[in-house]
């Protein structure tokens, strides 16, 4: 069969993966046990994407400011989140579908994420079959989050992958970036937690509705 991309990279949490309940959940009860006021569902679609910090310190807000503090809540967000990170989070309808059709079709399957490595990996190898996926890499110290790069490469090195034959998908504007600055092709999902306006925003040219879709772009 001919294909477009021999690569597809995946972010995790909004694209592949329904975790917004669970990171939800996780991050009101950390604020709780500091008598810090918790947010709606809506307001936690803004807060996530560029790391479990980056979500406390948007959580906190100005209280973020005291330092021991942010590391208290973020701590203890790290100790509830182990235990509930897979209390809601489940594949997007025909996520596994999709996978599944790439991968019979000899697509090499990558998840990159913000989060951190052992949870990405934890929620990965619980939601989908391992023969579905060729690279899982979280947050790593050894390299800066996303939108820059370098974990992008590092993925394509190990999977044995050009640039130009590598599709990211992804539902935020830290998903474009990334694209851009790794000099891949980029195709947005209009299921995540941010949506169409912030995608096209962001300068995304594909957006798509459903994941059946994506499968039409790389199997041409």
């Amino acid at each position: 069969m001919n294909r477009k991309y021999d690569v597809c990279v995946f972010d995790l949490d909004g694209t592949l993966a329904n975790s917004l309940k669970d990171l939800a959940a996780s991050c009101d009860a950390s604020l709780a046990l500091f008598d810090l006021p918790g947010h709606t569902l809506d307001e936690y679609r803004f807060f996530v994407g560029n790391g479990i910090l980056n979500l406390i310190k948007n959580a906190m807000g100005e209280k973020a400011e005291d330092e021991k503090l942010l590391r208290s809540v973020y701590g203890t967000f790290n100790m509830i989140y182990e235990e509930k990170c897979l209390d809601n989070t489940h594949p997007y309808h025909g996520v596994t579908d999709l996978l599944t059709t790439l991968k019979d079709s000899g697509v090499k399957i990558g998840v990159l994420s913000n989060k951190a490595d052992d949870f990405a990996k934890h929620i990965v190898g619980a939601l989908f079959d391992s023969s579905l996926i060729d690279a899982v890499y979280g947050q790593r110290d050894e390299f800066p989050k996303k939108p820059q790069p370098d974990s992008l490469y590092a993925m394509l090195d190990e999977l044995g992958c050009e640039r130009e034959r590598c599709l990211y998908i992804g539902d935020s504007d830290v998903d474009v970036i990334t694209a851009k600055n790794g000099g891949v092709d980029f195709c947005g999902v209009e299921w995540g937690f941010r949506g169409y306006d912030e995608l096209h925003g962001a300068g995304a040219e594909t957006i798509v509705r459903k994941p059946g879709e994506i499968a039409d772009i790389v199997l041409k």
